[in-house]
């Protein structure tokens, strides 16, 4: 059970796939960031996002799949909802329930434990601000340097290097000629692994109410990787507000 709980460190690598990206001259390429993913203005009127899909990741015993709910609200607020069957691990099916409510973050986990999310991953929710950071990026207090470019993929991309107020820096990979995101690269301490170096890489970015959206979503790090395949998404839904804290009994 210990070597299974190692493997699955989905807290940390959930957290981190939310687009933020910086380029060039910083405030011309945010303004072109933001109209490749809609525009400022329609970014500006959505409250929230709903995403269900199917998520695969790696075991010692295989690729193991099962649903996934992502829901987002204005500011940060954030709900990951996921259904695994890891019989083939002696384990049994597994729910993992990730709350963060703006403030305070909650994990509903049969597999590892109920428990608040404190420390790295914490700080990574209260930075993930919908439905995009670069809309109020200067007002959070975030520092931006410039890494020159590099390839991911055939594709050459700006390498910008973002660092928060609080929490761990990020490297973010924008397409040089789409200036959408490509690549998330950041460094976290996720208990009880620890210090993890995590890749995210966001694909196939479709149309969805006039907004940009990943409709594949690949992370990996030196303990595991995961797939999200995006099969629905809906933006402005009413939710339930108790989704996002944690639960009262």
């Amino acid at each position: 059970m210990k070597h299974v709980t190692r493997r699955f460190v989905l807290a940390g690598l959930l957290l981190c796939w939310a687009p933020v990206t910086f380029a060039q001259t910083v405030d011309d390429i945010v303004e072109k960031h933001l109209t490749a993913l809609g525009g400022r203005a329609a970014l500006g009127k959505v409250t929230s996002r709903s995403m269900t899909g199917n998520i695969t990741l790696s075991t010692p015993a295989g690729p193991v799949s099962g649903p996934i709910e992502i829901v987002n609200e204005r500011p940060n607020k954030v709900r990951t909802l996921i259904n695994l069957d890891l019989t083939a691990l002696g384990v049994g099916k597994v729910v993992i329930d990730q709350r963060f409510n703006g403030t305070t973050g909650y994990a509903i986990d049969t597999l590892q434990g109920n428990r608040d999310i404190t420390g790295d991953q914490l700080e990574v929710m209260k930075n993930s601000t919908f439905p995009n950071p670069l809309m109020n990026y200067k007002d959070m207090g975030i520092a931006v340097e410039l890494g020159g470019k590099e390839k991911v993929g055939d594709r050459d991309a700006y390498v910008l290097i973002l660092k928060p107020k609080s929490g761990p820096a990020m490297r973010q990979y924008v397409d040089a000629e789409s200036y959408l995101p490509v690549r998330v690269v950041m460094r976290l301490t996720v208990p009880p692994v620890g210090e993890i170096e995590q890749t995210t890489d966001l694909l196939d970015w479709r149309d969805v109410d006039g907004l940009k959206v990943p409709s594949q979503i690949k992370t990996s790090s030196n303990v595991q990787t995961l797939t999200i395949d995006v099969t629905k998404v809906e933006h402005d839904k009413p939710i339930d507000q108790s989704l996002f804290s944690k639960p009262a009994n």
